[in-house]
């Protein structure tokens, strides 16, 4: 009796020996950037193994210029992408069924960058100067924010507009009184380049009346009546929301796993540490839940400027959020 109590023990150790495991749920992520400290909070999470964790193989996709996320999920490259709520909703109403499901980004951080030289002061000061605007989606705030303080940002009206590309050049080359930056990248490369901080005035959109939500994550309305993809988003938000507070408690750690992430060798140290510092500060106090005010200020913007003619349906949940608080 022993000796087949033995035996059958044997066998299911065995057995649980070369028995394959179950293998992990792919999820592919579009970045809406090149790989930086702005996106740190998924690096993070695949490098310290918070997605393996939750039984998933992650596959991160960097951005760039040429590369729209929305496109990009509509073509069926991604599962979710990282995007700013704007450009989504403009999306959205184009066709591509886009849903938020997570906020990581409580905070904006784009702003406008401008020589104090020009004489710009306030808003006002700005009626007949040159403006760099980025465009492909980013250039809905700044037209939020013209009209919110009188000013006719259209062809031949009050400001004359620049088509930015993205960089700082304009600034420095003083093509443009002010131009395009994030609070995180490129308000800073301007300073690495020599200028110091008391020779620029900056007009941050969140403190303007003017802020729209950034850096969401977004999957396909189609995709989230399956509550299997569901369970996989929940599950690959918890993981990611664990990679941005582990960023936020461990910097440096978080930007050299940025770093070791940079396949292009397009970052230095210098500027990812002081990245990571403002990009922490926009992802403090949220647990990826979106916050229904700010998107409905958000959606009020877009339609009062008519860059969509109305708000829409169905356009975020919270079933990813809440069934991701409910995993242990």
């Amino acid at each position: 009796m022993k000796t087949g109590l033995f035996a059958a023990a044997a066998l299911a150790a065995a057995t649980a020996m070369t028995a394959p495991a179950l293998a992990a749920d792919s999820v592919t992520l579009q970045l809406k950037w090149v790989a930086d400290a702005q996106f740190a909070g998924y690096f993070v999470a695949k490098d310290k193994g918070f997605y393996e964790d939750e039984g998933l193989d992650v596959t991160i996709k960097p951005g760039g210029p040429d590369i729209a996320p929305e496109q990009v999920i509509a073509g069926g490259g991604a599962d979710v992408i990282v995007d700013w709520m704007a450009a989504a909703l403009v999306a959205r109403e184009k066709g591509v069924p886009l849903v938020n499901i997570a906020q990581p980004f409580v905070k904006g951080g784009l702003q406008l960058t401008c020589r104090k030289d020009t004489g710009i002061t306030t808003p006002a000061d700005m009626k007949g100067k040159t403006l760099g605007v980025w465009y492909y989606g980013n250039e809905y705030p700044f037209f939020a924010f013209m009209s919110k303080n009188g000013l006719n940002a259209q062809e031949g009206g009050d400001v004359t507009v620049l088509k930015q590309a993205f960089n700082v050049d304009p600034l420095l080359q003083k093509q443009a009184d002010c131009i395009s930056t994030m609070s995180y990248n490129e308000y800073w490369q301007v300073l690495e380049a020599g200028v110091k901080p008391e020779d620029l005035t900056v007009f941050k959109y969140s403190d303007e009346g003017a802020a729209m939500l950034e850096d969401g994550l977004y999957a396909l309305e189609p995709n989230l009546k399956d509550p299997a993809f569901v369970d996989k988003m929940a599950r690959f938000v918890k993981a990611s929301m664990k990679g941005w507070d582990y960023a936020r408690e461990n910097p440096d750690e978080a930007v050299g796993i940025v770093m070791d992430n940079d396949t292009a060798g397009a970052i230095s140290q210098e500027h990812e540490e002081h990245m990571m510092a403002e990009v922490n500060k926009l992802t403090e106090g949220g647990d990826g839940a979106l916050d229904p005010k700010t998107y409905d200020s958000t959606v009020s913007m877009l339609t009062e400027q008519k860059i969509i003619s109305k708000a829409p349906e169905g356009a975020y949940t919270t079933a990813v959020t809440d069934k991701a608080k409910t995993l242990d």
